[in-house]
């Protein structure tokens, strides 16, 4: 069955968010939905204004219903520093989104929610706003079995989707060297370590299967995203622990 946010609940969740900021008694609120929302942010251990916005993403993978993915980018390495977790997939995935988005460029650090939504990963309202809004929520199902990852897709779905496999490490902490962030100790969560598209999906019921030996050894979690063509709105998402 497909869930669709009612947009009573999202305008109730709106109204709540005015009253938490007014009265300064701000927390990110988790919103409610029965699927995850999907928050990418785009961040560089070379770039000075990513760490709030990394801490930020850091307070997101912890609530139940959010799947928070970090994508290094390499575009700041010769400032100084080489970010050891970027990946060029993560500099792609990003200008699909400047073209999709209509953006003039690609920025650091840019969140993208739901796939649909851009702001600057370090504004907390705007990010709660938008995790707030409403939405579809397609389910997925991620399992292991024996040597592979099984993707169940049994909702039926009236438009086809992109499936695209994330695999990440759940945490790490880094002495950056050199750099803008120069002589800092910063701790990142959930950075991508591969992203690739697996094929699309015809909402029929169906399973996919990957070998979990295809993915990098540093890899500790897994992410499956349901979007739509050409990196349009995230329709659905389900995560899972790989070890």
């Amino acid at each position: 069955m497909l869930i669709r946010f009612k947009r009573s609940n999202a305008r109730s969740m709106s109204v709540l968010m005015s009253m938490l900021l007014a009265t300064g008694g701000f927390c990110l609120a988790s919103p409610v939905t029965a699927e995850p929302v999907v928050v990418e942010l785009f961040t560089s251990q070379g770039c000075s204004s990513c760490p709030p916005a990394d801490a930020l993403l850091a307070e997101l993978a912890r609530k139940p219903n959010i799947v928070a993915l970090a994508y290094h980018v390499d575009y700041w390495d010769d400032l100084g520093w080489k970010d050891p977790f970027a990946i060029p997939e993560a500099v792609e995935r990003q200008r699909g989104y400047v073209r999709r988005l209509s953006k003039s460029g690609a920025f650091t650090p840019q969140a993208v929610v739901s796939g649909d939504t851009s702001l600057v990963g370090s504004n907390r309202a705007q990010m709660t706003r938008a995790i707030a809004g409403d939405r579809d929520a397609l389910a997925v199902v991620l399992s292991k079995a024996g040597t592979n990852l099984l993707i169940d897709l049994p909702e039926r779905w009236i438009e086809p989707l992109d499936v695209h496999l994330v695999s990440y490490l759940h945490e790490a902490t880094t002495k950056i060297g050199r750099g803008e962030n120069a002589r800092r100790s910063v701790k990142e969560v959930n950075i991508v370590r591969s992203f690739k598209r697996l094929g699309s999906w015809n909402g029929k019921p169906q399973r996919m299967k990957v070998p979990l030996a295809s993915f990098p050894r540093d890899a500790t979690a897994v992410a499956v995203l349901l979007q739509r063509p050409r990196q349009g709105a995230i329709a659905g998402a389900d995560t899972l622990a790989l070890r």
